[in-house]
């Protein structure tokens, strides 16, 4: 079973859609027994990172993410969901994310010619050897909504790059723990490819 953690970040249903098209058993839900029962969590989000990190907070899921991440339960965050799992945001200033990752979340750079928020299609500079992107075609295009970036403390927990303003840490992975900042779940067929490589991981 697939939890999606529901903490009112929004996004949620088309994640959960995109599960289900892969034949995916999913519930949304915000209880800490289903989510620390299931077999892989993910957590969605859009919105900003202190209102994602208070409405964890209120929800009591704080400490329960942790003890998915303590128990091996692979936990997948997109968008705000990966934001949220590294050390701060220069969008909220003096509220600290989970942790999860070492690393800070910062503003895409203006640059001319380039808008921001960054809201469009851009391809990856994928990694070798990463489990999430594996088997996906080299500099697959997927969908990214967003004005600020995650910046990992360690190298070589980047399984993707992606360039906009700045070079973006598109997906991230770390033993159990992966996030992309694009959404795969509007990312066409590369994106169900990734999902589906998050169902067929092993714990």
């Amino acid at each position: 079973m697939i939890a999606i953690v529901d903490y009112d970040a929004g996004n949620l249903r088309s994640v959960e859609k995109a599960f289900d098209h892969l034949g995916a058993d999913t519930v949304v839900t915000r209880e800490p027994r289903v989510i620390l029962g299931a077999d892989k969590v993910v957590l969605p989000g859009v919105g900003a990172f202190g209102d994602a990190m208070g409405k964890l907070s209120d929800f009591g899921l704080v400490d329960v993410l942790h003890q998915v991440v303590a128990d091996g339960i692979p936990l997948l965050g997109i968008c705000v969901g990966l934001q949220v799992m590294f050390e701060s945001s220069e969008e909220s200033p003096g509220v600290a994310g989970l942790g999860i990752l070492r690393g800070h979340i910062l503003r895409l750079p203006p640059k001319e010619n380039h808008k921001i928020p960054h809201m469009g299609w851009n391809n990856l500079d994928i990694a070798p050897g990463k489990r999430l992107l594996r088997g996906i075609r080299p500099g697959p295009y997927v969908y990214f909504v967003h004005s600020y970036y995650p910046k990992a403390d360690d190298p070589g927990i980047v399984a993707a790059t992606a360039q906009y303003t700045a070079t973006i840490d598109a997906a991230v992975e770390m033993g159990g723990v992966f996030a992309t900042q694009f959404h795969p779940e509007k990312s066409g067929e590369v994106g169900l490819e990734i999902l589906r490589n998050f169902l067929e991981l092993d714990a």
